[in-house]
């Protein structure tokens, strides 16, 4: 099983709102991801540093951060996701954007990246609940081949 955090970057800290982050949770376990970590925080850029930091400090193979990946004045999830990471993998990214824009246009708005840094792989989904499950679904099929290829075990 892969280790998997959910990191959802929002304005209220309440898990009650947080529908996103519920939904991803849901696909993941269904998809059997184990899920060792869920976090609400709120939506600023050292918060969101620190909260990488130490999931990545504590093993975890790859995080999902929901939210803060739009064009608002608070979006600074990509910002503090490149700013942790060693390298970007941008197709991930844009396949998660090719199938969003599928539905719908404004998919191209979505800001996320996706990274790595040590063995861990760290994603970006949007923060609409049908945004992020349009991109979780895009790419849940390579996570756990991208996993095997961090750990070295070849393509």
């Amino acid at each position: 099983m892969i280790k998997t955090a959910v990191v959802s970057v929002s304005s209220s800290r309440e898990k009650a709102d947080d529908t996103s982050g519920k939904k991803v949770i849901e696909i993941l376990k269904g998809a059997g991801f184990d899920i060792v970590s869920y976090k609400i925080i709120k939506d600023d850029m050292e918060r969101i540093k620190e909260k990488l930091v130490e999931c990545i400090g504590e093993g975890v193979e790859v995080i999902f951060t929901t939210g803060g990946t739009g064009l608002g004045p608070y979006d600074f999830t990509p910002e503090a996701t490149a700013s942790v990471a060693e390298r970007e993998i941008p197709g991930i990214s844009q396949l998660m954007r090719l199938e969003g824009f599928k539905m719908t246009e404004r998919a191209a708005l979505s800001r996320g990246i996706s990274a790595q840094k040590g063995r861990t792989l760290i994603i970006n989904l949007p923060g609409s609940p049908e945004g992020a499950i349009e991109s979780l679904s895009a790419v849940i099929g390579i996570i756990p081949h991208a996993v095997d290829m961090i750990k070295g075990k070849g393509h």
